[in-house]
C-alpha cells in the first residue's frame, strides 16, 4: 500500500503550488486527480501578475511543467472518500487504498446540486464509487449516472461482476459495453423506503436497487466525513487548517473570490502548513 506525507486532492493552481511546497520541504507527496476543468476553459487571463493575457490551458500548462519537473504527476482519477485512520488517513482512489499522513484538499467546488433523495439514501442505496460497492449488489438491477470521464468503465466493472447495469448520460461513451442498457437523458430523482427502490430519469419512474452517481467532484463533506462546510466552502483559518487535525484545504473549495492568484497563494500556505504539521506531529 502505497504512503506518503501528504495527498493532495486536485492538481488545479492551488493543488500543485501545495505539492511544490511540501516537496521543496522534503515530504513525499502525490496529486491524485486531475485539474479542475474550469481553468482550462478560460479564453484569456489577464489578473495573474507576470502573466498577462495567457489562456487558461496555456497557464495550466506552464503550472503541470514546473511541478514535472520536479517529479511531482498529477495522477489521473476520482477520490471516492477519506477516511481517518490512527495518525493518517485512507484514501479510495480509482478502486485503490492509499495511505497519507496529511491532507490538502485542492478540488474546486462542486458546481452540481444534488438531486432530491441522494443525499437521504447515500450509504443505503446510492454511492459514489462502483469499484468500492460494486460486489453489494451482484445480481442486482443497478443505475449507473454518468457524468465523470471514468463513468463508462465503472458501469463496465459493475456489468462484469454480475450486475444488471443501466446507464443514463447525455449521449453514450463509445466504450460502453454492449451489454449495459444505455439511456439517454439525467437522473431527476432517487426514492424508496429504508433504502433505494426506484430512480427517476427525466418523467418516468423505473425500480432498481442502487444508483452510482459518478461525477467528476464529490462534495468535500462527503468526501471526507466530519469535515465543517460553511455556506457551501471549506472554512480554513490563515494557515488554511480545517477543522479537522491534519486536513488542510485551498482554492476555490474555500470559497470566494474564485480567481488563480488566491488559489496559487492558498496553495503555497497549505503546503507549509502540512509541512510544519509533519514535523511537529512525526509519524
Amino acid at each position: 500500500m502505497d504512503r506518503f506525507d501528504c495527498a493532495v486532492i486536485g492538481g488545479g493552481p492551488a493543488g500543485l503550488s501545495a505539492a511544490i511546497n511540501l516537496h521543496q520541504r522534503g515530504k513525499t507527496v502525490q496529486v491524485l486527480g486531475a485539474a479542475p476543468g474550469f481553468l482550462a476553459k478560460a479564453e484569456q487571463v489577464d489578473n495573474y501578475l507576470g502573466m498577462p493575457g495567457v489562456t487558461g490551458e496555456e497557464m495550466l500548462r506552464q503550472f503541470s511543467a514546473h511541478a514535472a519537473a520536479m517529479g511531482i504527476q498529477a495522477l489521473p482519477g476520482r477520490v471516492a472518500n477519506i477516511l481517518p485512520m490512527g495518525n493518517g488517513f485512507m484514501i479510495n482512489f480509482n478502486g485503490e487504498i492509499l495511505e497519507s499522513r496529511t491532507i490538502v484538499l485542492a478540488c474546486g467546488i462542486a458546481r452540481a446540486k444534488p438531486v432530491p433523495g441522494e443525499a437521504e439514501f447515500l450509504g443505503r442505496g446510492v454511492s459514489y464509487c462502483a469499484t468500492c460497492d460494486g460486489m453489494l449488489y451482484r445480481g442486482k438491477k443497478l443505475l449507473v449516472w454518468g457524468l465523470s470521464p471514468e463513468a463508462a468503465h465503472e458501469a463496465n466493472f459493475l456489468d462484469s461482476i454480475g450486475c444488471q447495469v443501466s446507464f443514463v448520460a447525455a449521449k453514450q461513451p463509445p466504450e460502453l459495453r454492449e451489454s449495459v442498457r444505455f439511456i439517454p437523458g439525467n437522473l431527476k430523482a432517487v426514492g424508496g423506503g429504508d433504502v433505494v427502490q426506484w430512480a427517476q430519469i427525466g418523467p418516468k419512474q423505473e425500480a432498481f436497487d442502487g444508483v452510482f452517481i459518478l461525477r467528476s467532484a464529490i462534495a468535500p463533506d462527503t468526501l471526507l466525513p466530519g469535515l465543517a462546510i460553511e455556506n457551501g466552502s471549506v472554512p480554513v483559518d490563515r494557515s488554511m487548517a480545517t477543522n479537522l487535525p491534519g486536513v488542510f484545504a485551498a482554492g476555490d473549495v474555500t470559497g470566494a473570490p474564485l480567481q488563480v492568484a488566491k488559489a496559487v497563494g492558498e496553495g503555497l500556505i497549505a503546503g507549509l502548513s502540512a509541512a510544519d504539521y509533519l514535523d511537529k506531529n512525526p509519524g
